[in-house]
């Protein structure tokens, strides 16, 4: 790949302030082990290579996604420092946690989107959705919901079924790892995930799903019906998982990163990656990227602006 090259002034030689002249730190805003991580390390090994450089992973967690974006704004707009943003992220925005804002951020790439399901452990009481619905209306806050934090997609799906009268308790988990095994230790009931983030639990059959929260079924599990389908109105929660830098970045190196994800998520490693992860996408274009990130902040605000009446 051809790259730009930077000049900090016109009398300067251009060859020393190419871009990366130094490694490169991809804050990651979750923990170690779930699907946020998995994705960002795995895109840091294919861009290395391609931007000729080194980039290091840092897991940064904490309010839902925005210790890790607050550590981004406090470094310097010059592309050393890129972070993950998740909907989750984006969600508790809406919900008023965390300052940042879209307009902060300029997407390098869309390297991941998929609908949210609930699943149990695989000798569950619950054998459908509908049965899990019914304990909850019957015991209300008793049926507990593994999460990855308050204000995220989970919150905002869990918020909506209370206000339809079915009251599940929301028990977040900053570290993936402990919400995957909260339903085996007893301390919950059900996990609220993207099914590519468990999919080796999926694939020992230690887990089942019971519903996709979208408006139709997931290809992958034929047989899972969606919540539309069921009469829940719940949809547009779909998670996107972005790469992204702090506004004011020079375009030129904005550019090289770019097109070096672009390139990242055309090869054969990635795309194995996706398939098997179930969250397979179509990489925005930079201009339709950012929009994207105003409509979920619009959307999470609409759902929050009717939560509080208990209607969708």
């Amino acid at each position: 790949m051809t790259l730009f090259l930077i000049c900090a002034a016109v009398d300067q030689p251009c060859a020393q302030d190419r871009y990366p002249a130094q490694a490169i730190e991809m804050v990651v805003t979750f923990g170690p082990g779930g699907g946020l991580d998995t994705m960002a390390r795995r895109l840091a090994q294919l861009l290395e290579p391609l931007l000729n450089g080194s980039l290091f992973v840092t897991n940064v967690v904490g309010a839902s996604g925005n210790s890790g974006l607050t550590k981004l704004l406090n470094n310097p707009a010059d592309g050393y420092t890129i972070a993950t943003l998740s909907s989750f992220t984006i969600s508790a925005w809406a919900s008023g946690i965390g300052y940042a804002r879209p307009e902060d951020f300029i997407v390098l790439g869309t390297p991941q989107e998929s609908p949210s399901m609930l699943f149990v452990p695989f000798d569950s009481q619950f054998k459908t959705f509908l049965q899990l619905l019914e304990f909850a209306r019957a015991n209300p806050g008793r049926l507990k919901v593994a999460t990855a934090g308050s204000g995220t997609n989970d919150d905002i799906t869990l918020r909506y079924f209370t206000g339809l009268g079915y009251r599940m308790a929301n028990v977040p988990y900053a570290k993936p790892a402990d919400r995957y095994a909260s339903p085996f230790r007893k301390r919950t009931h059900a996990i609220y995930e993207e099914p590519g983030d468990v999919a080796d639990l999926l694939a020992k059959s230690r887990l089942r799903p019971l519903v996709v929260f979208d408006r139709r079924r997931h290809p992958a599990f034929p047989d899972i019906p969606a919540s539309t389908e069921l009469g829940f109105d719940l949809i547009g929660l779909t998670n996107t998982r972005m790469l992204v830098a702090r506004s004011g970045t020079p375009a030129e190196v904005v550019a090289i990163l770019a097109a070096a994800i672009e390139r990242a998520l055309a090869t054969p490693e990635w795309r194995k990656h996706c398939d098997e992860t179930f969250s397979c996408t179509t990489n925005y274009a930079l201009d339709e990227a950012k929009e994207r990130i105003k409509e979920v902040f619009e959307a999470r605000q609409e759902y929050l602006k009717h939560l509080g009446s208990g209607a969708n």
